[in-house]
């Protein structure tokens, strides 16, 4: 089962679904959005003494990450704080190369960065430079980025304010409602910190129709290899017990369904939501992206380039921060870019590059992160976080 027919296997439950007690919902989380030890780093992200390191840990391990895997270590000195990959938190053959975990690597450092000014501290960032590796080639955990601090002047941003409020969010959006023409210009002029990182944004209709179909037999392509799958599936947490326990992962509560659908997806037992999920087509995905007014790219001009991964990363988190300080759901829909990293691993000619390539015009750069934007027809909920002594090095 993967995080896209799962959607559909949820929204199919009702059928199914016969009528628990209430210790068993009780017991799935049911009546438990939000809550429990796995929800707390949301809740407490501030806390602790001002001008203290571990404050910019806190925001950091809020940001986003592919299948919310958390690949992310750090490791505190007095006036430092060092970023490091954990390799093995990964999602298999979905991403060969670790390019979105060091993505979402990204996403943390400019968490951290937004947090560091907050606290009271100047941070001066040194990203390692590297070229992406195999799975299997590779120590467990790596130096990806190390932060200098001293003292510097407080303040805090529109970005940093939103952070414990953004949530990715899978449900559809008001196809009726454009984005607002102020919106769309703040996020063309978002800095990039990088001449070598880029943003393209559709509005098109029909330009959006092409990115959708591309994505979609990425989509049936990818999830028809049973390696995919199976990786997929290990970061998908059904039990609420697992979710607490773990603490990470893809939750129901997290899938963008309404909150009657969501009770009844807890309630079913897990073999039967999962041989449901399984069993279903993924007809739909199509429509629920359309419902996007505007698509993007990020795009770098090497994406297997550490440094430029990490770019696109911060890229991404600071793009959707900003759309939840302005009232805009968004969620990443990377199918296509996974797609080209599959190809290269398997000796294939590059169709997918070529293809997103025409999409941009230019195929000097090269697309390594893609978004949905609009306005949410649901709330979204938030994610499982680890907490902060989980993601300490010594």
């Amino acid at each position: 089962m993967n995080r896209r027919t799962f959607l559909k296997g949820a929204g199919t439950a009702t059928a199914v679904s016969a009528g628990a007690g209430t210790w068993y919902a009780y017991d799935r989380g049911v009546f438990s959005v939000g809550e429990g030890p796995a929800y707390e780093p949301w809740k407490d992200w501030r806390n602790g003494g001002a001008g203290e390191a571990l404050a910019l840990v806190r925001a950091a391990l809020l940001a986003a990450s592919p299948h919310n895997t958390q690949p992310w270590r750090f490791k505190v000195g007095g006036s430092f704080i060092e970023l490091h990959i954990d390799r093995q938190r990964n999602v298999g053959a979905l991403d060969p190369y670790l390019r979105e975990e060091h993505i979402g690597m990204g996403c943390a450092l400019e968490n951290l960065l937004l947090a560091a000014p907050a606290n009271g501290f100047a941070a001066a960032t040194t990203l390692i430079p590297g070229k992406l590796s195999s799975l299997g080639d590779g120590p467990q955990t790596e130096l990806v980025a190390r932060v200098e601090l001293t003292e510097g002047k407080h303040g805090e941003s529109e970005l940093y304010r939103a952070i414990p409020q953004r949530h990715t969010n899978r449900s559809l959006y008001d196809p009726n409602k454009p984005l607002a023409a102020d919106f769309i210009e703040a996020l063309n002029c978002l800095p990039t910190h990088d001449e070598s990182v880029k943003l393209f944004l559709f509005t098109n209709e029909a330009v959006r129709k092409k990115i959708v179909e591309l994505s979609s037999l990425a989509n049936l392509q990818l999830y028809s290899d049973t390696h995919v799958e199976a990786a997929s599936e290990r970061w998908i947490r059904l039990k609420w017990s697992d979710v607490q326990k773990f603490r990470d992962g893809l939750t129901i509560d997290a899938f963008g369904l309404s909150p009657i659908m969501s009770a009844i997806a807890k309630t079913l037992p897990t073999r039967v939501l999962s041989r449901i999920a399984s069993q279903s087509q993924k007809e739909g995905y199509a429509e629920r992206m359309l419902t996007a007014p505007l698509m993007g790219f990020i795009a770098v001009r090497d994406r297997y380039n550490r440094a430029q991964c990490l770019q696109a990363g911060r890229i991404w988190q600071k793009a959707h921060l900003l759309a939840t300080a302005r009232g805009v759901a968004a969620r990443p829909s990377n199918e296509a870019m996974e797609m080209v990293d599959y190809e290269r691993s398997l000796g294939r000619p590059a169709s997918f590059l070529d293809r997103l390539g025409e999409m941009t015009g230019d195929p000097t750069w090269q697309p390594t992160f893609a978004f949905l934007m609009g306005y949410p027809m649901l709330e979204a909920h938030a994610s499982p976080r680890r907490p902060v002594g989980a993601v300490l090095d010594a």
